[in-house]
Order: structure tokens, then C-alpha cells, then sequence
């Protein structure tokens, strides 16, 4: 007679998920060099003789974190939370989903001993609509000098050269150097093609300049749990690897050009491996912008 046990069924195993990390870092980065960037950005010194600050312009879709990247750096030097550049943190209403930036303002870098020789120039943030948000002229002209401090930025129409706020003949130390366009990484494989076509404009016609743009990738944490749980993870994570890679690919803009960060959201104090990111991407920001200030006389 057979026995009344029966054997239990097998079922096959679930493949293990596939491992979010690489063995070896795609990119080679010094954790410990935040202090030595800190005295190298202390000690710059633009190299032409009539700039005393160089200018560096921040663009980027509304929301993508342009005002906490300049906060989060100034914060990087001060060793404490900074929030100079208004940031706005509504959510979920017609009103929030807006650019909380009005009006073109300049923003020194201060460091615990003194006001550093760069300023970031914050501008309202683009929009995919073709009347929304700053016009693709307005971003133009400011690169270039020709909008005041304090223009307040109309959605309907760009600056021209009747208005008061245009600055028609603009000296050296008016102009920008560098435009740092800023990218959310948990969003970026949805960014609108229409603000991607207005982003590749800026590209082509401040290419004819020589003025370098940059990426600064950020919202890296909210992209990828590896690298919410340890940021050191960065260059060791596949997630945040083919996000840079889909940058490049939209925008055009080499992999060297895109810099990964993590602004200060929700924190009370600093931290270092934070700072370190932003103190190397501010480093890569300032050296492009001060290599075109060099070449000034070739354009």
C-alpha cells in the first residue's frame, strides 16, 4: 500500500533581484578632500585683472532645486544651514507648481572669513510652455550682462533693449561665465521635450561664445535608495549612472559636465560627504568659468 504522506510540490525560486551596484566606481572621487577644497575656493582669484567676481548663471526647470543648490553650498562653508536664496517648499496647488524666483538676484558665496570671489545669479525657472516661465531671450541676455539686478521677469514677454532694466553696454564683471543648468535626478527621464528644445536653444547660442554650460544633478537621494542610504554609494550606483547617461543624451552635454549633488532639504546641521559633493562641483563650476574669463580676447 502506498504511503499517505504526499511529497510536497517544488516550486522553481525567484531569481535574486539584480545587484543595484557596481563592483568598481565609475567615476574616482576623494571623499576626504573637503577641506582642501574649502582653502582652494577661498584662495581664488579670478585670472583677468578687471573681474573681481565671477558671475556664474543658474537655470533650470521650476522645482528641480536651482535656490537650495545656492544655499546648499553657501551652507557648505558656513558649517551651518543656510536659506538666503527663498525657496519654496508648497506643494500639490496651481500656485507652488510656479517658480518661486521673480527676479534676477545675486548671491555671494561667504565662507567663515569672507565673501568669496564668485557670485551665482538665480533666474526664474523654465517651463515647457512657450510663454511660461523665463524666456529663452531673458536667460540669453543675462549670460551676456544685459539684465539688471532686480528685473523682474515677464512670462508674456522677454527683456529687450527699450526697457530700463537692459543694460546695453555691459563690462566684463556684468557677464556670466558659466551657466549651470540644475536637474532633478528622480525626474529626469520625464523632462518635458519642449523645455528640453528650449534648453538646447540656450546650448547652441551661448556655445557660439564659448561660455561652458554645466549639469548639476540633483535630488540624487530621491533617485536611488542605494545612495539614500549611503551617499558615498554614488559612483558605485547603476541607477544614478544611467540617469547621468540620459542626461547627457537629451541635453548634449558631456559626462564630465554633469555633476551629481545633494542639496540640504530637511537637515538641521551640515554634513561632510554633502559638502564634499557640492564643494567639488562648485571647484569644476568656477575653473570652466574662469578658463573662459581667461580667454575673453578669443571672442
Amino acid at each position: 500500500m502506498g504511503s499517505s504522506e504526499s511529497t510536497p510540490v517544488q516550486r522553481p525560486s525567484s531569481p535574486p533581484p539584480p545587484n543595484p551596484e557596481l563592483v568598481k566606481p565609475w567615476r574616482t572621487f576623494d571623499w576626504g578632500q573637503k577641506e582642501d577644497l574649502k582653502k582652494k575656493l577661498e584662495n581664488f582669484c579670478p585670472s583677468h585683472p578687471d573681474v573681481n567676481h565671477v558671475k556664474i548663471l543658474v537655470a533650470g526647470e521650476i522645482g528641480a532645486g536651482k535656490s537650495s543648490f545656492i544655499n546648499s553650498v553657501d551652507s557648505a562653508f558656513l558649517g551651518r544651514i543656510s536659506s538666503r536664496a527663498l525657496v519654496n517648499t508648497a506643494d500639490g496647488d496651481i500656485v507652488s507648481s510656479r517658480s518661486f524666483t521673480k527676479n534676477l538676484k545675486g548671491f555671494s558665496i561667504r565662507s567663515e572669513k569672507k565673501k568669496m570671489p564668485f557670485i551665482f545669479k538665480d533666474i526664474m525657472g523654465l517651463e515647457p510652455e512657450v510663454l511660461k516661465g523665463s524666456q529663452i531671450e531673458d536667460i540669453i541676455n543675462a549670460v551676456y550682462g544685459h539684465v539688471k539686478d532686480g528685473y523682474k521677469f515677464n512670462e508674456e514677454q522677454a527683456l529687450t533693449y527699450k526697457d530700463q532694466q537692459y543694460n546695453c553696454d555691459p563690462n566684463l564683471s556684468d557677464q556670466s561665465f558659466c551657466l549651470v543648468y540644475v536637474i532633478a535626478a528622480d525626474t529626469v527621464q520625464y523632462t518635458d521635450d519642449c523645455l528640453l528644445d528650449k534648453l538646447k536653444i540656450i546650448r547652441q547660442r551661448i556655445s557660439e561664445k564659448g561660455i561652458p554650460q554645466v549639469i548639476v544633478m540633483t535630488k540624487v537621494d530621491e533617485a536611488c535608495p542605494l545612495v539614500q542610504n549611503d551617499l558615498r554609494k554614488m559612483y558605485t550606483s547603476k541607477k544614478i549612472k544611467k540617469k547621468m547617461d540620459l542626461c547627457s543624451a537629451k541635453l548634449g552635454v558631456p559626462l564630465t559636465n554633469i555633476l551629481p549633488v545633494k542639496n540640504y532639504h530637511n537637515e538641521i546641521n551640515t554634513d561632510d560627504d554633502i559638502d564634499v559633493l557640492l564643494l567639488k562641483a562648485l571647484e569644476q563650476i568656477v575653473q570652466l568659468a574662469d578658463d573662459r574669463l581667461e580667454d575673453t580676447d578669443s571672442y
